[in-house]
């Protein structure tokens, strides 16, 4: 008998609303304070985990297939669970997660700190984060845990009859609530006799581009596929040369543009045509800060297209075993002993899930991310124009602590 014992979701939502009735708040140039050492750790783990994952996930996808993730929602929903693993499980996922040389209590005590820094950094936009875990009666998790999660990540505890007719919807409802309805469900309906604990992780992210692009300048223009074959998309400009962040490397460009009060930013990696998989498989933490390390202030009329993507990944069981960490997973020597009161290889992860979603117009961009872990018991220079016509690699980021919310690699903007 499989017994579900804890899922983990993590929801993360980036929407852009007009915010032209009130005065703009000042441009942000630096953060409130300065990054601890620990803070400055947690953003470099999570950012070398974060090119570690993609990298992997875009190996495993057809090279031409469009792909969007939250990095930083998977590696929270695991960081979370960490907090529940022990011995050679635990080794394993500090491993994956780059988290050497970080105790238990600097990786909980930095995100706490990290995202109250992040939260009204900037005036014009939006960051609210939101956790919550839902446990079956049949289960009782260890006091540590739930204190852990309580102190560190902000978390509701509820106990909820999974088997009663209310009790996906009120799950689902929290989910769809904490994502702005971009994430509508998550939880099954009816729940799984087998479940005794979701945890649900959720971040929330509104503002808009510090240059809106122009809608009445928005037209078809071509895009050249991965194959050399030209389509036609819908393609955004300003009309006029916009402050813009500029690097290239070798054939290289990179493009930054500002969201809100410019704390918030898309950064675009727009290789030579052909360059995609090379890119990719190179992206390490190293060559992503050299990058942003050669960005300079510039002006350029650029056109963006607009485009819409919808990802789902099934499992990254695979992906996570790959990166590290397999003693996690169901049939190895699992130990979750920290999370509840079991035998190693008892509790082990049997599903690790994530769906993306992704939008980008004229007023800014719109996206939602959710991961999702379940444990079983188991018994087995000057004015430019720049032009991105063709495939290209994005990150949505914070700049000032480096901190890496989303990443993703448009092939076809005319798919979703």
């Amino acid at each position: 008998m499989r017994v579900t014992s804890l899922a983990v979701l993590f929801p993360a939502v980036l929407a852009f609303g007009a915010c032209n009735s009130e005065p703009l708040a000042p441009e942000i140039t630096h953060l409130p304070r300065a990054l601890t050492a620990a803070e400055q750790q947690i953003v470099a783990s999570d950012n070398t985990f974060a090119f570690s994952l993609f990298r992997e996930i875009a190996a495993e996808s057809s090279p031409d297939s469009n792909i969007f993730i939250s990095p930083l929602s998977v590696a929270m929903a695991l960081g979370m669970q960490y907090n529940g693993a022990g011995g050679v499980t635990a080794a394993e996922m500090q491993q994956t997660l780059a988290l050497q040389g970080m105790s238990l209590d600097d990786v909980d005590r930095s995100y706490q700190s990290l995202i109250a820094l992040l939260r009204g950094l900037d005036k014009r936009v939006a960051f609210s984060l939101a956790n919550s875990i839902w446990y079956n009666p049949s289960l009782t998790p260890l006091p540590t845990f739930l204190s852990a999660t309580r102190s560190y990540f902000d978390a509701t505890v509820q106990s909820l009859d999974f088997q009663s007719a209310g009790a996906a919807p009120t799950i689902n409802g929290w989910v769809n609530q904490q994502t702005n309805g971009k994430i509508p469900a998550i939880v099954p309906d009816p729940i799984s006799t087998d479940a005794v604990m979701f945890l649900i992780n959720a971040i929330y992210f509104k503002g808009d581009w510090t240059e809106e692009f122009d809608p009445a300048r928005t037209r078809p223009s071509p895009f050249t596929l991965r194959s050399g074959v030209k389509i036609s998309v819908m393609t955004m400009s300003h009309g006029y040369a916009v402050p813009i962040g500029y690097a290239s490397d070798g054939a290289t460009v990179i493009v930054d543009l500002p969201y809100g009060g410019g704390a918030f930013s898309m950064t675009i990696i727009l290789p030579a045509l052909g360059g995609m998989d090379s890119l990719v498989s190179s992206l390490t933490n190293s060559r992503w800060n050299g990058w942003l390390a050669g960005i300079d202030s510039n002006a350029a009329e650029v056109y963006l297209p607009k485009f819409t993507v919808t990802y789902a990944a099934d499992t990254l069981n695979g992906v996570l075993s790959f990166l590290g960490m397999p003693s996690a997973f169901c049939g190895g020597p699992s130990d979750f002993t920290r999370l509840a009161d079991v035998p190693i290889g008892q509790l082990c992860l049997s599903d690790v899930r994530h769906k993306a979603f992704v939008q980008v117009d004229e007023q800014g961009t719109e996206a939602a991310a959710v991961t999702s872990i379940e444990d079983d018991f188991d018994s087995l220079g000057g004015t430019r124009t720049i032009m991105i016509a063709s495939p290209f690699l994005f990150v949505i980021r914070e700049r000032f602590s480096g901190t890496i919310l989303f990443i993703g690699r448009m092939m076809n903007p005319a798919a979703t």
